[in-house]
């Protein structure tokens, strides 16, 4: 993995006239979307040093940075529209499912993947967690013989954001995961979204509450994004029902 991991810069016609540029496996990703915060609550053990960490996180950070809108804009930009009335605002799943592809390419999600994954990225991985009732899949997992990392997209409401929160927590006091990731919208982005949609200004009172979870070793860090722009020349980004959110 970490080979296939190079940075360099382009030049575009956009006021940001050199952006930094990320490989992954064998892909260019340019910047696009923008992180404005990474919250770290739990950073524990020898893997939370290790250089494998640092090349999965920066692969995670270089797809939610690729993510753009309108489709080959090299942007990402909003339409300005409150989420809050049905058919108004936009949704969130294409994101996450650009993000997805970029870090799994062309390979099928899990259930169809004919193999055990082996140092790579897979969509829809089963949660190790539980024993009689199993949760969701995870949106994406870097698997390899040491471990999981789970990356969880919020597209629901702020109770599928503390669900995600949970799982990954119980992951970690479990050992069952080396890392989880969730990321959410900031409080400037999260208006233009699908109302309930769950952010990071409804999270943040809960935070210390996760950075007390009993583990010896993990991660555990919450991605806030936010648009590049805004304006009404683009389309609203299209929405599906997910977690009574339509994301």
């Amino acid at each position: 993995m970490e080979s296939n991991h190079s940075v360099g810069t382009r030049k575009d016609n956009t006021e940001k006239s050199a952006r930094n540029w990320t490989c992954i496996g064998g892909r260019a990703i340019f910047p696009r979307m923008q992180i404005v915060h990474v919250e770290t609550l739990i950073s524990r053990g020898p893997f939370a040093e290790s250089a494998k960490w640092s090349a999965i996180r920066e692969q995670i950070h270089t797809a939610v940075r690729g993510a753009e809108w309108p489709p080959g804009s090299g942007s990402f930009t909003i339409y300005p529209q409150s989420g809050k009335k049905r058919g108004e605002g936009s949704g969130v799943t294409p994101i996450k499912d650009f993000t997805i592809h970029e870090l799994t390419g062309d390979k099928p999600r899990f259930s169809q993947l004919g193999h055990t994954p082996s140092d790579e990225w897979v969509a829809e991985y089963p949660w190790p967690v539980g024993e009689r009732v199993r949760p969701g899949n995870m949106d994406a997992a870097y698997v390899w013989p040491d471990g999981v990392v789970c990356l969880e997209w919020e597209t629901g409401n702020i109770s599928s954001s503390h669900r995600s929160m949970n799982k990954m927590c119980l992951g970690l006091l479990q050992g069952s995961i080396k890392a989880g990731v969730l990321v959410v919208p900031s409080r400037k982005l999260h208006v233009y979204l699908t109302d309930r949609i769950g952010n990071v200004a409804e999270l943040e009172p809960y935070f210390p509450l996760w950075k007390d979870t009993s583990c010896d070793e993990g991660i555990l860090e919450v991605v806030v994004i936010e648009q590049d722009a805004e304006s009404t020349d683009v389309p609203r980004i299209p929405k599906r029902t997910d977690g009574r959110a339509l994301g």
